[in-house]
């Protein structure tokens, strides 16, 4: 939910305090959510495990986790849960943050964040250069991918395939392995 009208920027958000919410700032509106959820931090926990065990031994890129910060202009500041760089882009990873758009960033619905996610995430995600954007609905038991200038998403309910490079063989997700995860 946006927090107020004021004009936020990066340096007001990394001021804020350590009080277990996670801040984010899109266009310069505040974005205030609270700790995630055992299930939420447990899809996540499954998920990058699967990207990650795939990704590595390919040598295709880095896999990092919430709070990781994407800045994507001096007053847009996110914080996707899973996010994925290239390794041809390895470049825009910092020490202290991702400085471009990732090239696979995913976001696990909560109650308090389905709206930003949906909307503003996703219009965010889409118009910066993001390759894919996965929304996974809990929930509904189902993943939304989107990519940029789409104007749906494909929906996933039983497996999902990812290619970060179209060189190497895909990777076969069994999302009930994500649904599922306690």
């Amino acid at each position: 939910m946006p927090a107020t009208k004021r004009q936020y920027t990066i340096q007001d958000v990394r001021a804020m305090p350590d009080d277990g919410n996670r801040y984010e700032v899109i266009d310069g509106e505040l974005f205030v959510t609270p700790a995630p959820a055992t299930r939420h931090q447990a899809a996540i926990r499954e998920l990058s495990l699967t990207l990650w065990t795939y990704a590595k031994p390919l040598g295709l890129g880095a896999l990092y986790f919430a709070p990781t910060d994407v800045v994507l202009g001096p007053t847009t500041l996110v914080e996707p849960d899973i996010l994925f760089v290239r390794e041809t882009r390895r470049g825009v990873i910092t020490e202290r943050d991702v400085t471009a758009a990732p090239d696979l960033a995913i976001e696990i619905l909560s109650p308090g964040t389905a709206r930003i996610d949906r909307g503003r995430k996703r219009v965010l995600y889409q118009t910066t250069g993001v390759a894919e954007y996965w929304i996974v609905d809990l929930e509904q038991r189902l993943v939304e991918v989107w990519r940029p200038e789409a104007l749906e998403a494909t929906v996933h309910r039983d497996r999902l395939t990812w290619r970060p490079d179209p060189t190497v063989t895909p990777l076969v997700i069994e999302l009930s392995e994500i649904f599922d995860a306690r």
